[in-house]
């Protein structure tokens, strides 16, 4: 939280005039169809089956403003001038000097010195802000439309880069990113891939992993999108006498052996023999590993036999949902006002939910955690969860007897608050 007294508008204020004012505009283009925003028709279309994780994209904009309403260099200095921002929200790097160290900028209570930031900045420093999309409801809405395609989670970062500056020396990144130019150029420079698809952890070291020949080399302007695959060697410079703005939208992907391992986990919870301890002595060097390999052996034949993917997957699912923040803007606003029995309420597809039975009752799986339902709801949950749509005279038709009109309309609010519904 911050300690207040900030001069950028709150991100709730800021999403009631940018999300819910503006719903069937920006919120729909961004959210409805992301990847085409980004890349453009044909590219987007594409995208999944040809280009994510084999090979770069690169998408010229028809107008510079095409990226207009995410961010401006206005909303950057306004978050960094006038919010408390703490270590790791900003963080400052230059490929001349090195990346400054935070020490330089940050305080003994660990909030960022905004002065330090300006002044680094004026000597040639980029300005990094993470996570970008807890300031701006704008980058949030976008992070939404592409976690609704990726199943992961997504985070922007800002880069402000000087004129003829470079933040970062040529390096892979570990995450796939899309880079978004909103104003200014960047002369970029695409090379090898020394370390296909590196897990999250697997850091870039310049002593291990060599550059490669040079692929592309182009200029990013303003209403420019490029998409760069983990593991691809690149750096970027800032061309003209402007500075350049560009958001860096990072995809943080689960992989199949974040999958393997959770099937393996609850494999071992029906197979004894994974449960079993290591030899005893395994650590010493005198240790015979024959009879290890042939036991490894047998376990592998078990877990082939044994491992399914559904119990694995709901879970990964089940975390990933958990993990989200509801996007539910306006609803303080729209706390007193009626819902109308022939009001149209339309399913936000973008808001991720999954319906389990638990017990006696229902478990909806919801952004922030579990939301616990009757028995009785079941069928009323289903019916508005569905694609089309639904109004409350509808849902009530549904409950029958089984609920009341008070607990039908209460149980709307509800997925009303975790963002799964609003009105059309």
């Amino acid at each position: 939280m911050h300690k207040g007294g900030g001069q950028h508008p709150s991100p709730f204020l800021q999403l009631a005039y940018l999300g819910v004012g503006m719903a069937d505009g920006f919120l729909a283009h961004w959210q409805g169809d992301p990847l085409g925003a980004l890349l453009g028709a044909e590219n987007g279309a594409r995208f999944l089956d040809m280009i994510f994780e084999r090979d770069f994209c690169l998408s010229r904009g028809s107008a510079a403003d095409r990226f207009a309403g995410l961010v401006t260099l206005a909303d950057v200095d306004r978050i960094v001038t006038g919010t408390d921002l703490k270590d790791g929200d900003v963080v400052l790097a230059n490929a001349l000097d090195g990346h400054t160290d935070a020490g330089a900028y940050v305080d003994g209570g660990g909030f960022v010195d905004r002065a330090a930031i300006a002044r680094f900045y004026r000597e040639g420093s980029t300005v990094i802000v993470n996570q970008a999309q807890r300031f701006l409801p704008a980058l949030g809405q976008l992070c939404q439309g592409m976690e609704h395609i990726f199943s992961c989670h997504v985070q922007t970062n800002l880069y402000l880069t000087p004129p003829g500056q470079q933040g970062f020396s040529t390096h892979f990144d570990n995450h796939d990113v899309f880079v978004i130019q909103v104003e200014g150029e960047k002369a970029w420079r695409l090379l090898g891939v020394p370390l296909d698809r590196p897990f999250r952890g697997e850091k870039f070291d310049s002593s291990e992993h060599a550059s490669g020949a040079l692929r592309e080399e182009f200029t990013l302007r303003a209403g420019d999108c490029l998409y760069v695959p983990r593991g691809m060697m690149h750096d970027a410079a800032t061309s003209g006498d402007t500075p350049s703005l560009h958001i860096t939208v990072g995809l943080i992907s689960k992989t199949w052996a974040d999958l393997l391992l959770e099937a393996v986990a609850e494999a071992a919870l029906r197979l004894p023999d994974l449960r079993a301890s290591l030899p005893p002595g395994f650590a010493r060097g005198d240790f015979d590993r024959t009879a290890a390999r042939a036991t490894l052996a047998d376990v592998l034949q078990q877990l082939t036999a044994n491992v399914t993917l559904d119990p694995a997957l709901d879970l990964l699912i089940d975390q990933h949902i958990r993990s989200r923040a509801a996007v539910n803007g306006g609803s303080l606003i729209d706390r007193v006002r009626p819902i109308a029995p022939d009001e149209r309420l339309v399913r936000v597809a973008e808001a991720a939910a999954r319906l389990a039975r638990e017990g006696d009752g229902w478990c909806l799986i919801v952004p922030g955690g579990d939301a616990i339902f009757p028995l009785e709801a079941g069928a009323v949950l289903a019916r508005a969860l569905e694609a089309g749509g639904c109004t409350l005279a509808e849902l009530c038709a549904v409950a029958a007897n089984q609920m009341s009109a008070e607990a039908v309309e209460d149980l709307t609010r509800r997925l009303m608050d975790y963002g799964l519904l609003r009105r059309a």
